[in-house]
Order: C-alpha cells, then structure tokens, then sequence
C-alpha cells in the first residue's frame, strides 16, 4: 500500500502487516521529502508514524478525539485526515498549521502547541461526553518529555480520581526496546485485558467480600501479595497508583502489536495508559543520530541533512550564548536555568563550559523560575532563559517567588515578538504585557547586538529581577547609535529634531530609522529616541515627548499592555487585539502594517489631517 493509494481512513483497517509498513515507509518518505523543503518538525514525526497508523485504524475520528500533546507530532495524523496535498504550505503565512487547529479539520479536536496540556484537555471532553450521554472515545497522546510539566500529572491525578473512560497514550522515545521486557509485557496484557480476567477478578473479591471477618482479611492479603509482584515486575506502578490500568511497554513501530493493544483497551472502563516506545527520527539516519537537530529545523538537504541556507551569523542568541559564558567566568555566582530547551536558549556552549552550573529543569517552566529563585535566596545569580510564549506559563511564580521578594533573578525571552513558522500558540507577543505590571520588574529590550552585551553587563550586577526580550533574528548594528552604557531607566537618543517624536521598542529600530529617512524626503525633521528600557518608563524622555505635536512609538508587541499604551498621548504602531497566524517576520509586519512603508505613510495620513 503506498499512500498515493490510500482513498479513505477505512482502508487502513483491511491492511495487512506488509500493506502497513509499506505505508508506513511511505509516509516518512513524503515526511522527509516534505518537510526539507517547508521547515518543520522532523524526527517526532518520524517516530510516530505506525502509532498513528495504529490510532486512525481503531478509533474513528472525528466522532472519537485524538488531542496531541504539544501538536508538533501531528503531521502523520494531517496526512491521514486529508491534508496531505496541502503540505507544500506547512508553516507558512495562511498555510497548514504545524500544530493541531480545529478551524483547520474536524479531525483536530482540540487546538494544542504548548507542552503537558493533553490529558486535562481529555478528560475535559470525556467527562463532557459523560454528562452528555454520549459514547465517543478520547484518547490523548503525551511525549515522554511531556511528562516533565507538572500539569501532566495534575491531569492524571485527577483523570485516575475521576475514573472516567479515557485512554492516554505515553509515547516514550527515550528508551531502547527490550526483547525481554517486551515478551513478558505482552503476555502480562494478554492477561489482563482479556474480559475473563476482569471478570473473574471481580468475581473473586466479591465473594471474598461477602465473608465479612475472614473475607476482607483474604481480600487484605490477596492485595498486598499483588502490590508486591506488582512493585517487582510491572514498570507502570506509579500510574497504576494514580488510578490507570497500565499496559506496556509496547514497540511502537510494531503496527499490528499496537492495533492489537489499543483494541483490547479501547472498551475497558475507567482510564487507561499505554506506554509505547518509538524511536525519534525513525526512517531518516541524520535525524536518528540526532533528534534535537531535526526537532524543528528549516529547509535542508536530504542526502547530508545540512540545512539549505547557510545559517545567518550572529544572531541576539549567539551573542547572549558567549557573553553569558564570558560573565560566568568572572563570577562563579552565575548560573543557567533552562526548561527543556538548551539548544534554542543556546545554552549548549554553557552547559559544556559550566556543567554543575548548568540546570535542566525539563518542560517545567514554573519550577525553573522558582528553583532559580531559591538559587538568588541561596547567593546565586540564576539565569533563567525560556521562550517568550513559553515563559507565560510560569507568570505566578515570578510574581510570587521572585518579584515580591526582589531577587536578582534575570530572565532571558528568546523568541519574542513575531515569532516566524509556528503560528498563534508560540508568538511572543504578550511578554511586555504581562511583566510590566509587575512591581520590581525591569524589563529591557535591545535594538542591537552591543546593546544586547551591554544590558548583559547591566542585568548581572541588577539588585533585582530583569527580564530581556529579544527575538529569533540577526542580531544588526547601526553606526547611527552610538555604544552607550546602560543606565538604568535610561532611553537613548539617536537624531534630535522637530515636531515629530519616534520611539523605537527593541528590535523594530530598523524599521524606525527607515521611517525617519523616509520622513525626511518629505521634508520633515523627525527626532528618534531608543526606548531600551520597556519598564521603567523614562520620565526625562516622558517630559520630552510633552514638546512634540506627534509622537509615534513602534514595538514588536501586543498594542494592548504594551510599550506605547503607557506612554499617553501618543500612536502606537504594533500588533492588534488579535491571535497571530503564522507568517515569516517580515510577511506579518506587512499583514499588520507594521512595515517601514506602512508606518511611513499612516504617519504622514496622521498629519495630513490636522493641517
């Protein structure tokens, strides 16, 4: 069976073994094909491909749910809903999603892009589901990694106390698969899935129960005999402790063994976990030999798996990587926390050079920010670098553990503003937001990459916490600013005129000294001013600004709670009200008028109308 002959869905349950790995093989040569040439998630991809075989072949959606935990992992379960063709779009500006979107296809059933939310999402449905009379399945399918994020097991707490019909799939692909572990596994499943076996142990305990002295001591006795086994041979006692029935492991690229596990689960009550080990980038040898590269890179060459475009150097992640390390040298008081992403934070360079200086808390943002705030009680200047969308997660813990106490925690957001391929979940718009209301927050934003050393060297001997933003780009330099020291609450200013006051927030300077040259051919005489800092507002430029008819502040944020919205009266040139679909950097400032041209012209439409 190749997949240009796959029709429908139904025609995966008449497949047999063969049909199914030839499909399979398939579709991680489309994947590879694919994805080398839009961008994407690579090697969860690949490892999921029979395990999504397997769920499309025994659950029907969309009257039964599949939520994906994260979503990246989802791209075979498009394929296989219809969206194959479209494939050719993935990440772009009004393309297919990389994630699940329920505006895109029925088949999605719940919009995911950030880690450890499936199974509260799941039992959620189920237990609507129940409340509703109705009989659909849900299933929720978690990465080992998942299962690092406390929400993870906050939604299994409850899912085990709540004992409603839901099956979880834990898709583990950090470990090898044992021939051993995976016989005795599936004879133990055999066991117990069959209804015989679930009959006859409740059968036991009832008439066991029925004497009531000598019973429930047997009962007592039969029970402790089986938690001792239990502890000793089966791998799955913590979620068997939480409530769930666990079967496994099971080879996860073993299509009918997997079929067969999740038709024997499918209709027993009360939850269910089945833990699946799959082998991440399975198909493609680069991405076997390393995963994290093919987690989600850009276009690249199949044959020696180098990316297409040679890379682009440096960018304000470089740069923050090696200084960070520079400062660390000097003081042995710094240190880095990063939750699950070493690589995009480009802490790699830091966990070499410092590594019992280095922490990786895993997908558990609000204890990174809380573990480094104990590391600032203990004497400790913690680093904390998390991406922007993701930092929102941990919004109460740095409230509460690190502001109130005014710990010198700095905070690093890569990935903020527009954020290019991801689309609505991962766009770093809301920072500002969200940590300027903060009492004791300092907040900076760098134009260039010598601002960014430069804030560096202020933000470590801070007493207090400070966030910087920056986004995913090349990090410019201008010869039109000059290399200043930071001073705190300080804003800095680059052309001095008349009139018309510019503001430029981080990293839209470019686009700020575009619109002052374009300004200028029209005969006007713009001042420009570099914010720098978001939070404190610099009152010296605030008293400034009362001097101009027309002041214009341009940021790579959200309107509402941003830079601008603090400094009244003014027009502020930034994202709308709005979720922002995915779309390169430059395509969304176009979309949004965001764009040298665009902010050009509205300010000179601004003050045409009052002449």
């Amino acid at each position: 069976m190749t997949l240009n002959r796959l029709r429908t869905k139904r025609t995966l349950k008449r497949l047999s073994r063969m049909q199914f790995n030839a499909l399979a093989a398939d579709i991680r040569k489309f994947l590879i094909q694919s994805i080398s040439d839009t961008g994407g998630h690579l090697a969860s991809n690949l490892g999921v491909v029979e395990l999504t075989l397997a769920l499309h072949t025994v659950f029907n959606t969309p009257e039964d749910k599949i939520i994906w935990d994260v979503g990246h992992q989802s791209y075979v379960h498009k394929i296989l809903t219809g969206r194959r063709q479209r494939f050719d779009s993935l990440r772009q500006l009004d393309g297919l999603s990389g994630f699940p979107k329920a505006t895109e296809s029925p088949h999605d059933a719940f919009d995911t892009g950030h880690s450890s939310t499936a199974i509260s999402a799941a039992l959620g449905l189920a237990t609507a589901r129940d409340l509703q009379n109705e009989r659909y399945k849900v299933v929720a399918v978690v990465g080992d990694g998942s299962m690092t994020g406390g929400l993870a097991f906050e939604g299994l707490n409850n899912a085990g106390r709540a004992n409603t019909d839901l099956l979880v799939v834990l898709n583990d692909n950090q470990m090898s698969i044992s021939q051993n572990v995976g016989a005795i596994s599936r004879h133990l499943n055999q066991l117990r899935t069959t209804s015989g076996y679930l009959d006859i142990k409740e059968d036991v305990r009832n008439m066991l129960d029925s004497f009531p002295i000598v019973g429930q001591t047997l009962t007592k006795g039969i029970e402790s005999a089986k938690n001792i086994v239990k502890y000793a041979v089966l791998p799955g006692v913590l979620f068997e402790e939480l409530g769930f029935r666990y079967f496994g492991p099971v080879d996860g690229h073993d299509i009918m063994e997997l079929k067969k596990v999740f038709g024997q689960t499918k209709n027993i009550k009360g939850p269910v976990l089945v833990h699946v080990l799959t082998k991440k980038g399975k198909g493609y040898k680069n991405a076997e030999r390393s995963p994290c590269s093919y987690h989600g890179i850009g276009t690249f060459d199949i044959s020696t798996g180098k990316p297409r475009a040679a890379p682009c150097s440096p960018k304000f992640t470089d740069i923050f990587a090696k200084y960070l390390c520079h400062h660390a040298h000097l003081d042995k008081r710094i240190v880095a926390v990063t939750a699950a992403m070493p690589d995009g934070m480009g802490l790699t360079r830091f966990r070499t050079q410092f590594p019992k200086r280095f922490f990786d808390v895993g997908i558990a943002e609000g204890h990174a920010v809380t573990f480094a705030a104990g590391l600032a009680k203990g004497g400790m200047r913690p680093v904390v670098g998390i991406y922007s969308s993701f930092m929102q997660r941990a919004y109460d813990n740095i409230i509460h553990d690190v502001a109130i106490q005014n710990l010198p925690v700095t905070f690093i957001l890569d990935r903020a503003g527009a954020v290019c391929a991801e689309g609505e979940t991962h766009q770093g718009l809301y920072d500002y937001a969200y940590l300027s209301h903060i009492p004791s927050m300092t907040i900076l934003a760098p134009c260039s990459g010598t601002e960014l050393t430069a804030m560096l060297d202020f933000t470590l001997t801070h007493d207090g916490p400070v966030a910087i933003r920056y986004p995913n780009s090349l990090a410019p330099e201008y010869e039109e600013i000059p290399n200043e020291k930071i001073i705190y609450g300080r804003a800095q200013t680059i052309y001095r005129g008349k009139g018309i006051a510019i503001v430029s927030v981080g990293a839209m300077m470019d686009k700020a000294l575009t619109v002052v040259e374009m300004l200028k051919k029209q005969g006007h005489s713009p001042s420009l001013y570099n914010a720098r800092f978001v939070k404190p507002l610099d009152m010296d430029l605030v008293k400034k600004l009362i001097a101009y008819k027309y002041v214009f502040t341009i940021e790579d944020a959200a309107r509402i709670g941003g830079y601008g919205s603090r400094l009244q009266p003014t027009y502020v040139f930034a994202f709308p009200d709005a979720f922002i679909e995915a779309g390169t950097r430059e395509e969304l400032f176009k979309r949004y008028r965001l764009d040298a041209t665009a902010i050009a012209e509205k300010i000179q439409t601004l003050i045409n109308k009052e002449i």
